[in-house]
């Protein structure tokens, strides 16, 4: 087709190149073979995308909807001509090669649309075969059978382009892909490749002497010396140990199993010699002890069957064979254990041992017991006598109010100063007593005498017992005294002239402060305690009492307390007042003169009484010592501080002195917080002695020394 250069430059002669499209398509459509064998051999030299979609359109017979934002420059040149299949995959690698995708709607109609929005738009959805050559949006669920598709996931993500969608179901563990053919075709491949069941078979060595974690321990070990990546597992094969029936188990490739498969048989055989007895030194259980309970497990242990199945008929030899094989004594001179058993059995046995021999934590248990006491008393009254003396010298009584106020009245007054002797006897009575009175040789006389008396009693107690025990336990700490009671009494009158032989019974008791107390330490920081704390005292004498009082307070409790804390374990807090009045009836109740007729009192008393307990957890031999140390140095500065160190009237002669302490912090345990020694290690034949230097002088203990003797 040209055009002459006189008439007006057409559409067409402005675009040579869409002049040679449009030549081609009109050849195909006057064509008269079928639709399916027309060729085109496409030139697309800077054409717009538009100009394609129109020359696949005429080809194919698909209609097609353009996206607004779908714009390009296509280049397509060929020279050889194509089908009309093979020009539209031709067209949708166009599409690909400028971001944008061709997404069917039905209707034998096609959208084109950029790449980022083909996610959401319905493609050629589970097609049973996908086209490796195609470059169609095809959406793709791939069911997985051996590997997790969560975990497959992160390794193919970088092989799928951004506009694509790649996820992973985790409950149906299949794989959802939705990009162009070519490429979930690749993935598909990729992902039969490595969803393959495992071909490596699983060995199980079972040992007969040696322990299978100890077997693993020492193969990993051995893999471990060239360098951390050089273990069992890198090179290709893992190992297991299954303690419960004494096998290593092996995977990984057939020579690699093989190999350590060798190692581990030639680790198992019995030791040379004592295979079958073992010494075993206890550091801190009872042998004595461990031992007998030992024997007890042996029981359940030669008894049990495999798998715990119960003992089948016949099996009682068995298991008696089996007893008569292990024996377990303990040497108590040295605290060891000697046990002769099969090498399952021994293994079982050291492991037991292993986690009975431990050290124990120690709780150091301080009470504080404090208690005051606030006693007031008064008395006050008047006491009087009148009478009449006659010319004869006798007298005659008139009237009298005697009421003894502090354990005194005018007549025991009156009575003591006629009988001088009585007074010095009986003592003279306390507090304040003033008379006043007039004894004429004749007439009336009288005596009037007025009695006053107070009294204040205080009383502070503050008691702190303590005392460490071992964790769970009990202990107990006595500061007290014995004193006598009488229980009962009687007289025994003898036969012969008339003999008197009186008879008593006693009974001592325990009179002071008394604890007892068992700690647990529970898991963490916190101390649970069983305690009787007991405080009793001999009271002064109380009126009435035909024996000893004594004042006892008693706590009996569980508590939980966190170490280093305090917790009031119980009191009593008391406030009494007390007032009383004796008086003559009527008469004591008129105004003035009513004082001439009554006497009063009043007593109050406050107690306030308190038990507090602290615990703290001594775990190890320098939290021991410090305790130690602390209480050590206190006894020692008092000792100091006494009268400089002499003894009044002895020159010459030293008070008692408590030597500086020494280095405690050497005995801990230099094992405290390691594993439990293996079974079979055997003590040290010798130890070298402990070589002990003394203390710095410490803040507290900086006391002068006491002066030489002169």
């Amino acid at each position: 087709m040209t055009t002459s250069n006189k008439k007006p430059r057409t559409w067409l002669s402005r675009r040579p190149l869409y002049g040679l499209a449009l030549t081609a398509l009109w050849c195909v459509g006057n064509a008269q073979a079928p639709q399916a064998q027309s060729t085109i051999t496409p030139n697309f030299k800077d054409a717009d995308l538009a100009l394609v979609v129109q020359a696949v359109q005429s080809i194919t017979g698909k209609t097609f909807i353009i996206d607004p934002r779908v714009r390009a420059q296509v280049t397509i040149l060929s020279s050889t001509p194509m089908s009309a299949d093979a020009f539209y995959d031709a067209f949708l690698s166009v599409l690909q090669v400028h971001d944008f995708v061709a997404v069917p709607a039905g209707n034998n109609v096609v959208k084109i649309v950029p790449a980022q929005n083909s996610r959401w738009m319905p493609g050629n959805d589970l097609p049973a075969k996908v086209d490796p050559n195609s470059d169609e949006i095809v959406t793709q669920v791939i069911q997985l059978k051996n590997v997790s598709a969560a975990n497959l996931l992160p390794a193919l993500r970088p092989l799928v382009p951004q506009g694509a969608h790649f996820v992973a179901h985790q409950a149906s563990n299949t794989v959802i892909i939705s990009d162009r053919a070519s490429n979930v075709a690749r993935l598909m491949r990729i992902i039969q490749r490595i969803d393959q069941a495992g071909d490596e078979d699983v060995d199980v060595v079972r040992l007969e002497n040696a322990s299978a974690a100890e077997i693993v321990r020492v193969v990993n070990t051995l893999y471990t010396q060239a360098g951390p990546q050089q273990e069992a597992g890198a090179s290709g094969a893992k190992v297991v140990a299954d303690d419960r029936t004494n096998s290593v188990l092996l995977t990984g490739e057939k020579s690699q199993r093989l190999r350590l498969k060798a190692l581990i048989t030639h680790l198992d055989t019995p030791l040379e010699a004592g295979g079958d007895t073992q010494v075993r030194y206890l550091q801190y259980a009872d042998a004595e002890t461990i031992a007998g309970k030992l024997k007890e497990q042996i029981q359940g242990i030669v008894q049990a069957t495999p798998g715990g199945a119960p003992p089948q008929p016949g099996a009682a030899g068995a298991s008696a064979s089996a007893d008569k094989s292990v024996g377990i004594w303990s040497d108590v001179q040295t605290n060891a254990l000697v046990v002769t058993a099969p090498p399952k059995i021994m293994r079982q046995i050291m492991l037991i041992v292993d986690k009975l021999d431990i050290r124990r934590a120690q709780v150091l248990v301080e009470a504080i017991l404090v208690e005051v006491t606030l006693n007031k008393s008064a008395e006050l009254g008047v006491n009087w006598a009148v009478g009449s003396r006659g010319e004869d010298g006798g007298t005659v009584p008139i009237g009298m109010f005697n009421q003894p106020i502090g354990n005194a009245s005018i007549g025991s007054i009156a009575a003591a100063l006629q009988n001088p002797t009585s007074l010095l006897q009986s003592g003279l009575p306390t507090g304040v007593t003033m008379g006043a009175g007039s004894f004429p040789d004749s007439g009336t006389n009288f005596a009037i005498l007025l009695r006053a008396l107070r009294g204040d009693a205080s009383t502070n107690i503050l008691q702190t017992p303590s005392i460490i025990t071992l964790d769970n336990e009990e202990a107990e700490i006595k500061v007290a005294q014995e004193v006598p009671f009488i229980t009962g009494q009687f007289t025994n009158t003898g036969a012969n002239q008339g003999s008197v032989n009186p008879f008593q019974t006693i009974q001592r008791e325990e009179v002071g402060t008394i604890l007892k107390i068992t700690p647990k330490i529970n898991k963490g920081d916190s101390v649970m305690l069983k305690i009787e704390q007991e405080s009793s005292g001999v009271a002064a004498t109380t009126e009435g009492a035909v024996d000893l009082v004594t004042n006892k307070r008693t706590i009996s409790t569980k508590v939980l307390v966190e170490d280093g804390g305090v917790i009031v374990l119980g009191g009593l807090i008391s406030d009494t007042a007390m007032e009383g009045e004796n008086r003559v009836p009527i008469l004591g109740r008129i105004p003035l003169i009513g004082e001439l007729f009554k006497t009063r009192n009043g007593q109050k008393e406050k107690r306030n009484l308190m038990v507090f307990i602290r615990p703290k957890i001594l775990r190890d031999g320098v939290s021991a010592a410090v305790e130690t140390n602390a209480k050590y140095n206190v006894i020692r500065d008092q000792q100091l501080q006494r009268r400089g160190g002499k003894v009044t009237l002895l020159p010459g002669e030293r008070q008692p002195l408590l030597p500086p302490i020494e280095d405690l912090s050497k005995y801990a345990d230099p094992t405290a917080g390691a594993k439990p020694p293996q079974p079979g290690t055997e003590r040290p034949e010798e130890e070298p002695p402990l070589q002990t230097t003394p203390l710095p002088p410490t803040p507290q203990t900086q006391q002068p020394q006491p002066p030489p003797p002169n």
